[in-house]
Order: structure tokens, then sequence, then C-alpha cells
């Protein structure tokens, strides 16, 4: 490919990142061009090394995450962009936080899995608050009686959080109590905010997870 074809697909490929509201992956890269001019995937590979090379030192970087690559900006700028947004704080209450860390490092796991490691119920209100943010999902259903649903994390979850794998939440074993994952889950809630995430986290009931206007 010679520099001026090399130029175009990687501005191409610049172009549809920050215009997308979504991570975008290698295929839908390629698939943004006509069957005639589409690069192999091993070019478009290599023009977004170049675009994640050209990134360092600024304000931004190129990200992937589960889905595929976007630009966020970097942690360490993250409280001075937050405030666009100071009036909506961000906020999930503790009992949220807990379900969700249990479901990200237990899963599959049940409500009632939950609730027994908890030592109280499971408010209807936060699985749906974390079905809703597309988080969790059913993936199956315990063969006992009742059939209880069994949750999992989903790709939008890692996206969110800023997450290529499950393999990058820190071991469970450095965990050492339920205060401290929901502690963890909190801070990457705040870390790094991506350049299409202008939604910001609704403050929620402290009991039952559910959103407050």
């Amino acid at each position: 490919m010679n520099e001026e074809r090399l130029l175009k697909v990687r501005n191409i490929v610049e172009a549809a990142l920050l215009a997308s509201p979504k991570p975008l992956d290698i295929e839908r890269l390629c698939g943004l061009f006509d069957e005639n001019e589409r690069p192999t995937r091993q070019a478009v590979e290599h023009v977004l090394s170049l675009i994640d090379r050209d990134c360092e030192g600024r304000g931004y970087a190129l990200k992937r995450v589960a889905s595929g690559y976007r630009f966020q900006v970097r942690e360490e700028y993250a409280s001075w962009v937050g405030r666009l947004w100071e009036e909506r704080p961000q906020r999930y209450s503790r009992a949220l936080l807990e379900t969700l860390a249990l479901i990200a490092y237990r899963q599959p796991i049940t409500r009632g899995d939950i609730e027994d490691i908890r030592g109280v119920a499971v408010s209807s209100n936060i699985i749906r608050t974390l079905q809703e943010r597309e988080w969790i999902r059913v993936v199956g259903h315990r063969d006992v009686p009742g059939r209880p649903a069994m949750y999992a994390t989903t790709r939008q979850f890692l996206d969110y959080f800023n997450l290529a794998s499950l393999d990058q939440l820190p071991p469970l074993s450095e965990v050492r109590d339920l205060e401290e994952i929901s502690r963890e889950v909190e801070e990457r809630l705040q870390a790094e905010i991506p350049f299409e995430d202008t939604e910001r986290l609704d403050e929620v009931d402290d009991d039952t997870g559910e959103t407050l206007h």
C-alpha cells in the first residue's frame, strides 16, 4: 500500500472512530470501504498502530476494549473533563455495585447465590437497572426447583469499564471483601471517559438501586 493510500485509510479510520458512538472492531472498519478498495485486516491493524503511536503525549488515547477500538480521554485528565457534567454526578448505590461485582467475579450466578453471599435480599430494581444498562444478561437457568436465572456480564459491561476481557479484573485473591470489590468497580466507573460517552451515571436510591430523577 502506497503512502497516499495508507493516509486515506488512516483518515477514514480516524473519522469513523471519532464519529461512532460505540467501539469499532477491525471487521467493521474494513466494512466501511467498497469491496474494490477494501484494505486488508493487516493494513487496518497497521493504521491503528500508527494512530495509537501518534496519540502519545495527547489528552486522549486509542483504547482497545471488548467490542473493538475507541478514542477516550486519558485517566489523568478525567477529573477536568468530568466537570462538563457536574450537574449529573456519577453515583450508584453500594448494593448495586456489590451485586454487579459478584456477578463479574462469580458468573454465572443466580440471584439466590448473591443473596446468600451478601446476607440480604437483592432488589428487583437493581437487577432491572443492570439489565437496562446492558451490563448483565441471563445466560441460562440452574437445573434445580424453580429453575432460577443465572446471570453473567456482557460485552457492554467490558466496554463501559474499559476492559478488553474479564482477565483484566484484579484477581479475586487480591480483593479482601465486598466493600473493596465495589470500590474497585466504582473507581473504574470514574476512571476514563470515552469521547462519545456524554451519558452520565444517574444517581440511584441507596436501598433499591432505582434511578432518581
